[in-house]
């Protein structure tokens, strides 16, 4: 009988040890850098002049001891500077640009409040390793409303500068009036905010969640948008064959229950010379060709604690954020396309665009 004896190196074990110290750390202010965007904390520091507490706190109309202590880990996070002999608190102005509304599409602070989201679901995530079968929808508090913000920098302000140009003539065409539908579309801001842009063609949303959608419906009423309409459904039931010159999707095709159904749907419902731009998660198949990407283990998170798991539960076969490029080119030219262009964008490193064209 052999016995194999294992000597650990100790600087190894050590460095390890350093990097979890950070890896706590780094959490816990993801956690408080939310709060500082939920609350208008950066904002608010952006304006101001140096300040101590009692200044923040009044210029964010907050209570200033739960300020004091946020700013104690905004400052041992190195995010806040302090001067100790004044007592006050300031925000560079190279650290605001990547964490208030003001500088967004590059609001990163947006970003951190998905760590609260899928936190709250920690429970329920960890019944599901046992029993396999996913978590709903209901089970993440607070998730459209964060998609809601994230889309807004990813995608709406993004749609006449980088998206739209990524299809030749798309611009064109759209304003002299074409039928576009948007699958998966939350609470239809990247509709809403076409159909102002292009009143000569008409949108449609259409979403599963009958949050989202009476959410989109309030907000298309209050702001007298007349070309656009938001549908509850489920996209793997459209039948609308030949019907639209646009479809879009935006981060939604990996967490459906049925997705190669839907692409399939999709593909009918253009009409022919129609175009599919589809937005989805810049990764690859194979997890070993992701091991350098920046986000890869935020990505890898989000899919084990969300997007993987919602389709699971609607019992769907949980593609996941990371089903990668090479098996979303497989499923498109499975459901009809050819010839698919996939393009990245300065603005948006998460995701990768898919331009899929139905022949003629």
């Amino acid at each position: 009988m052999t016995t194999t004896v294992t000597t650990m190196d100790g600087s190894v074990a050590e460095r390890f040890s350093e990097r979890t110290f950070q890896i706590i750390n780094d959490a816990s202010l993801a956690l408080m850098m939310s709060i500082g965007h939920r609350t208008g904390l950066f904002d608010s520091m952006a304006y101001l002049p140096p300040s101590t507490a009692e200044q923040i706190a009044k210029a964010a109309q907050l209570n200033e001891r739960y300020v004091r202590e946020w700013l104690g880990a905004m400052v041992t996070g190195k995010i806040v500077e302090f001067d100790s002999a004044s007592g006050h608190y300031h925000l560079p102005v190279e650290h605001a640009a990547s964490l208030t509304r003001e500088a967004s599409p590059n609001n990163l602070a947006v970003t951190t409040q998905w760590i609260a989201v899928l936190a709250g679901a920690e429970d329920a995530v960890v019944e599901a390793f046992h029993h396999g079968r996913g978590v709903s929808y209901s089970a993440y508090r607070r998730f459209h409303a964060v998609m809601a913000e994230e889309s807004q920098q990813t995608v709406v302000e993004g749609l006449r500068q980088h998206i739209l140009p990524l299809v030749p003539g798309l611009i064109d065409r759209l304003e002299r009036g074409i039928d576009v539908l948007d699958v998966a579309c939350g609470s239809g801001r990247a509709a809403m905010t076409l159909g102002q842009s292009f009143p000569n063609s008409r949108f449609t949303g259409v979403d599963v969640s009958t949050e989202a959608v009476t959410a989109g419906r309030g907000e298309i009423s209050n702001r007298r948008i007349r070309n656009v309409n938001i549908v509850q459904g489920d996209v793997a039931e459209l039948w609308l064959d030949d019907s639209f010159h646009l479809i879009t999707a935006f981060d939604a095709i990996h967490d459906q229950a049925r997705p190669a159904r839907v692409l399939a749907r999709i593909y009918a419902a253009l009409r022919p010379g129609g175009v599919f731009l589809m937005q989805d998660i810049a990764g690859e198949t194979n997890m070993a060709d992701n091991l350098e990407g920046a986000l890869a283990p935020f990505m890898y998170t989000m899919s084990c604690m969300h997007c993987m798991s919602v389709s699971l539960a609607a019992g769907g076969p949980g593609l996941g954020a990371m089903w990668g490029r090479e098996q979303a080119l497989q499923m498109l030219a499975a459901a009809g396309f050819t010839g698919v262009r996939v393009e990245s964008l300065p603005h948006d490193p998460i995701n990768y665009y898919y331009i899929a064209v139905k022949p003629s």
